[in-house]
């Protein structure tokens, strides 16, 4: 066994055990009680909090703090502690994410076979944004102002200084929520619409709003739509509407009502459905969503 592997093999046994005497884990591991010793000061030296007690009840032990107390967790509350890792791991490349992982699966003596699997696509533009989202989670460790250009729904681009506080993950979408220098307030920002990213200073932490969610975006008018839809979308509805909202027409044909606002991105993601939905009324939107297609359509002519 190479020297890395029995350091891994002797924390993942103090992690289960309350103690282990030298004896014990010299004769686990096939080595010297010399060398056992040896370790331990290795793992001292990497800020693995080791302790030995002397005596007959003696050994080598973790301190209390750097152990998670899994007495009320069962081996299924672990697992569903990975699985949930595991699906924020895939959206994350953060090294600390995929060690606290491994930690956590070190805590059961069982084989962690799940039975709830998630799996998020691996798209391009998401492993692309992992240098920006470590330099947002630097700057909010450390309480570094970060500075840059932002793009906003209607394409203005202005300079920002902001204050880091949060990143936060919204429908795949990644976000960074902090206090805008040049608006005095609270606000959040979406990540792929931050350009030219710096840092530019620190600075002190101010007390956080106790609700709300700032984004940068103007208040958006909403109604509610009805729409005949395709057997074939249903689910795609359903997910983001709930089930209630939609209803069996006959044959292939679901009607479908939802609150949908009036601007471009609703009808973007109507317009992604192609002949598989119709909207049906009301007929302001009906107009609003017809002159959004002939729109695309006069870029073709």
């Amino acid at each position: 066994m190479q020297k890395i592997e029995r350091l891994i093999s002797i924390v993942m046994l103090l992690l289960q055990r309350e103690r282990v005497s030298a004896t014990e884990l010299s004769r686990l591991f096939g080595v010297t009680k010399r060398t056992i010793q040896r370790d331990m000061d290795t793992l001292t030296y990497a800020n693995i909090p080791v302790y030995a007690m002397h005596g007959r009840e003696g050994g080598y032990g973790l301190m209390g703090e750097y152990k998670f107390d899994k007495r009320l967790l069962t081996h299924r509350d672990i697992e569903h502690i990975v699985v949930a890792l595991d699906g924020f791991g895939q959206l994350s490349s953060n090294e600390g994410v995929q060690q606290t992982i491994g930690k956590i699966r070190g805590m059961s003596h069982l084989d962690l076979t799940p039975t709830l699997f998630m799996t998020f696509s691996d798209r391009v533009g998401r492993s692309g944004l992992n240098e920006e989202l470590s330099t947002l989670m630097d700057a909010i460790k450390n309480q570094w102002l970060i500075e840059f250009d932002y793009v906003d729904q209607k394409g203005a681009i202005s300079r920002r200084t902001v204050e880091p506080y949060h990143l936060k993950l919204h429908e795949m979408k990644w976000y960074v929520a902090g206090y805008s220098m040049e608006r005095e307030d609270h606000r959040t920002f979406k990540v792929t619409r931050m350009t030219d990213l710096n840092i530019k200073g620190s600075f002190t932490p101010r007390p956080q709003p106790s609700a709300g969610n700032d984004m940068e975006q103007p208040p958006m008018m909403s109604m509610m739509v009805k729409a005949e839809i395709d057997i074939s979308v249903r689910d795609q509805f359903i997910e983001r509407f709930g089930k209630q909202s939609v209803v069996h027409a006959g044959g292939r044909t679901y009607l479908a009502t939802m609150e949908l606002p009036e601007n471009h991105f609703a009808y973007q993601f109507l317009a992604g459905f192609g002949n598989k939905v119709r909207i049906v009324e009301p007929e302001q939107y009906v107009e609003k969503y017809k002159g959004f297609l002939e729109e695309a359509l006069r870029m073709y002519q």
